[in-house]
């Protein structure tokens, strides 16, 4: 039962016009990274704080993210997800054997993004039925060699008519027909402002 009710909420999100005038800015905002974040650099950068950001050139996957959120919602991940790890350490993945916090890179890990979209309860059901997944929705896989990656569903679609993906997974930020190349690990969909 508690399937049925998680989709029959997914439905009426769906069916909502002002997330999704929301989600197509979020969806915009990534795609305008395209051309713009040109290499996939996984370095560890000190960051200013809060707003904190690599150069706009470079970058890894869970910046489209980041830059999305912050230029077409107004949320700084970084910080977000620093206060979120701050209250709740103990909730959020290890893999990294930190014993605290990093307000210079936890935003910019998978596992990170994940856990703190689920405690805000923005997870919606996986699902390999494309129609399920609208523009702007953010979507985390795990790839053959079971390393995470994270996009954001553009407002174009493809030749097959699934959406396409705005992601970094080595040439700089791209738009490509991934949304089922990996098993999807996490579907989320962040809600439009004021609701």
């Amino acid at each position: 039962m508690r399937g049925v009710h998680a989709w029959l909420v997914a439905f009426a999100l769906l069916m909502s016009p002002g997330l999704q005038a929301g989600n197509a800015r979020l969806a915009a905002a990534a795609e305008t990274q395209v051309g713009v974040t040109l290499y996939y650099d996984p370095a560890y950068v000190r960051l200013d704080y809060p707003g904190g950001d690599v150069p706009a050139d470079r970058g890894v996957c869970t910046d489209v993210v980041v830059r999305a959120l912050r230029e077409a919602a107004g949320a700084d991940l970084q910080s977000l997800v620093h206060q979120d790890m701050r209250a709740a350490f103990a909730a959020y993945p290890r893999h990294w054997g930190l014993r605290a916090p990093d307000r210079n890179i936890d935003h910019r890990r998978v596992p990170n993004l994940e856990t703190f979209l689920e405690r805000r309860g923005l997870a919606l059901p996986r699902s390999d039925d494309p129609h399920h997944y609208l523009a702007g929705d953010i979507v985390s896989w795990r790839l053959p060699n079971g390393l995470p990656h994270i996009g954001i569903v553009s407002r174009r679609h493809g030749a097959h008519g699934r959406p396409l993906v705005v992601h970094n997974i080595g040439a700089g930020a791209q738009v490509e027909d991934v949304l089922f190349a990996w098993p999807v690990e996490g579907h989320y969909r962040w809600p439009a402002a004021g609701q």
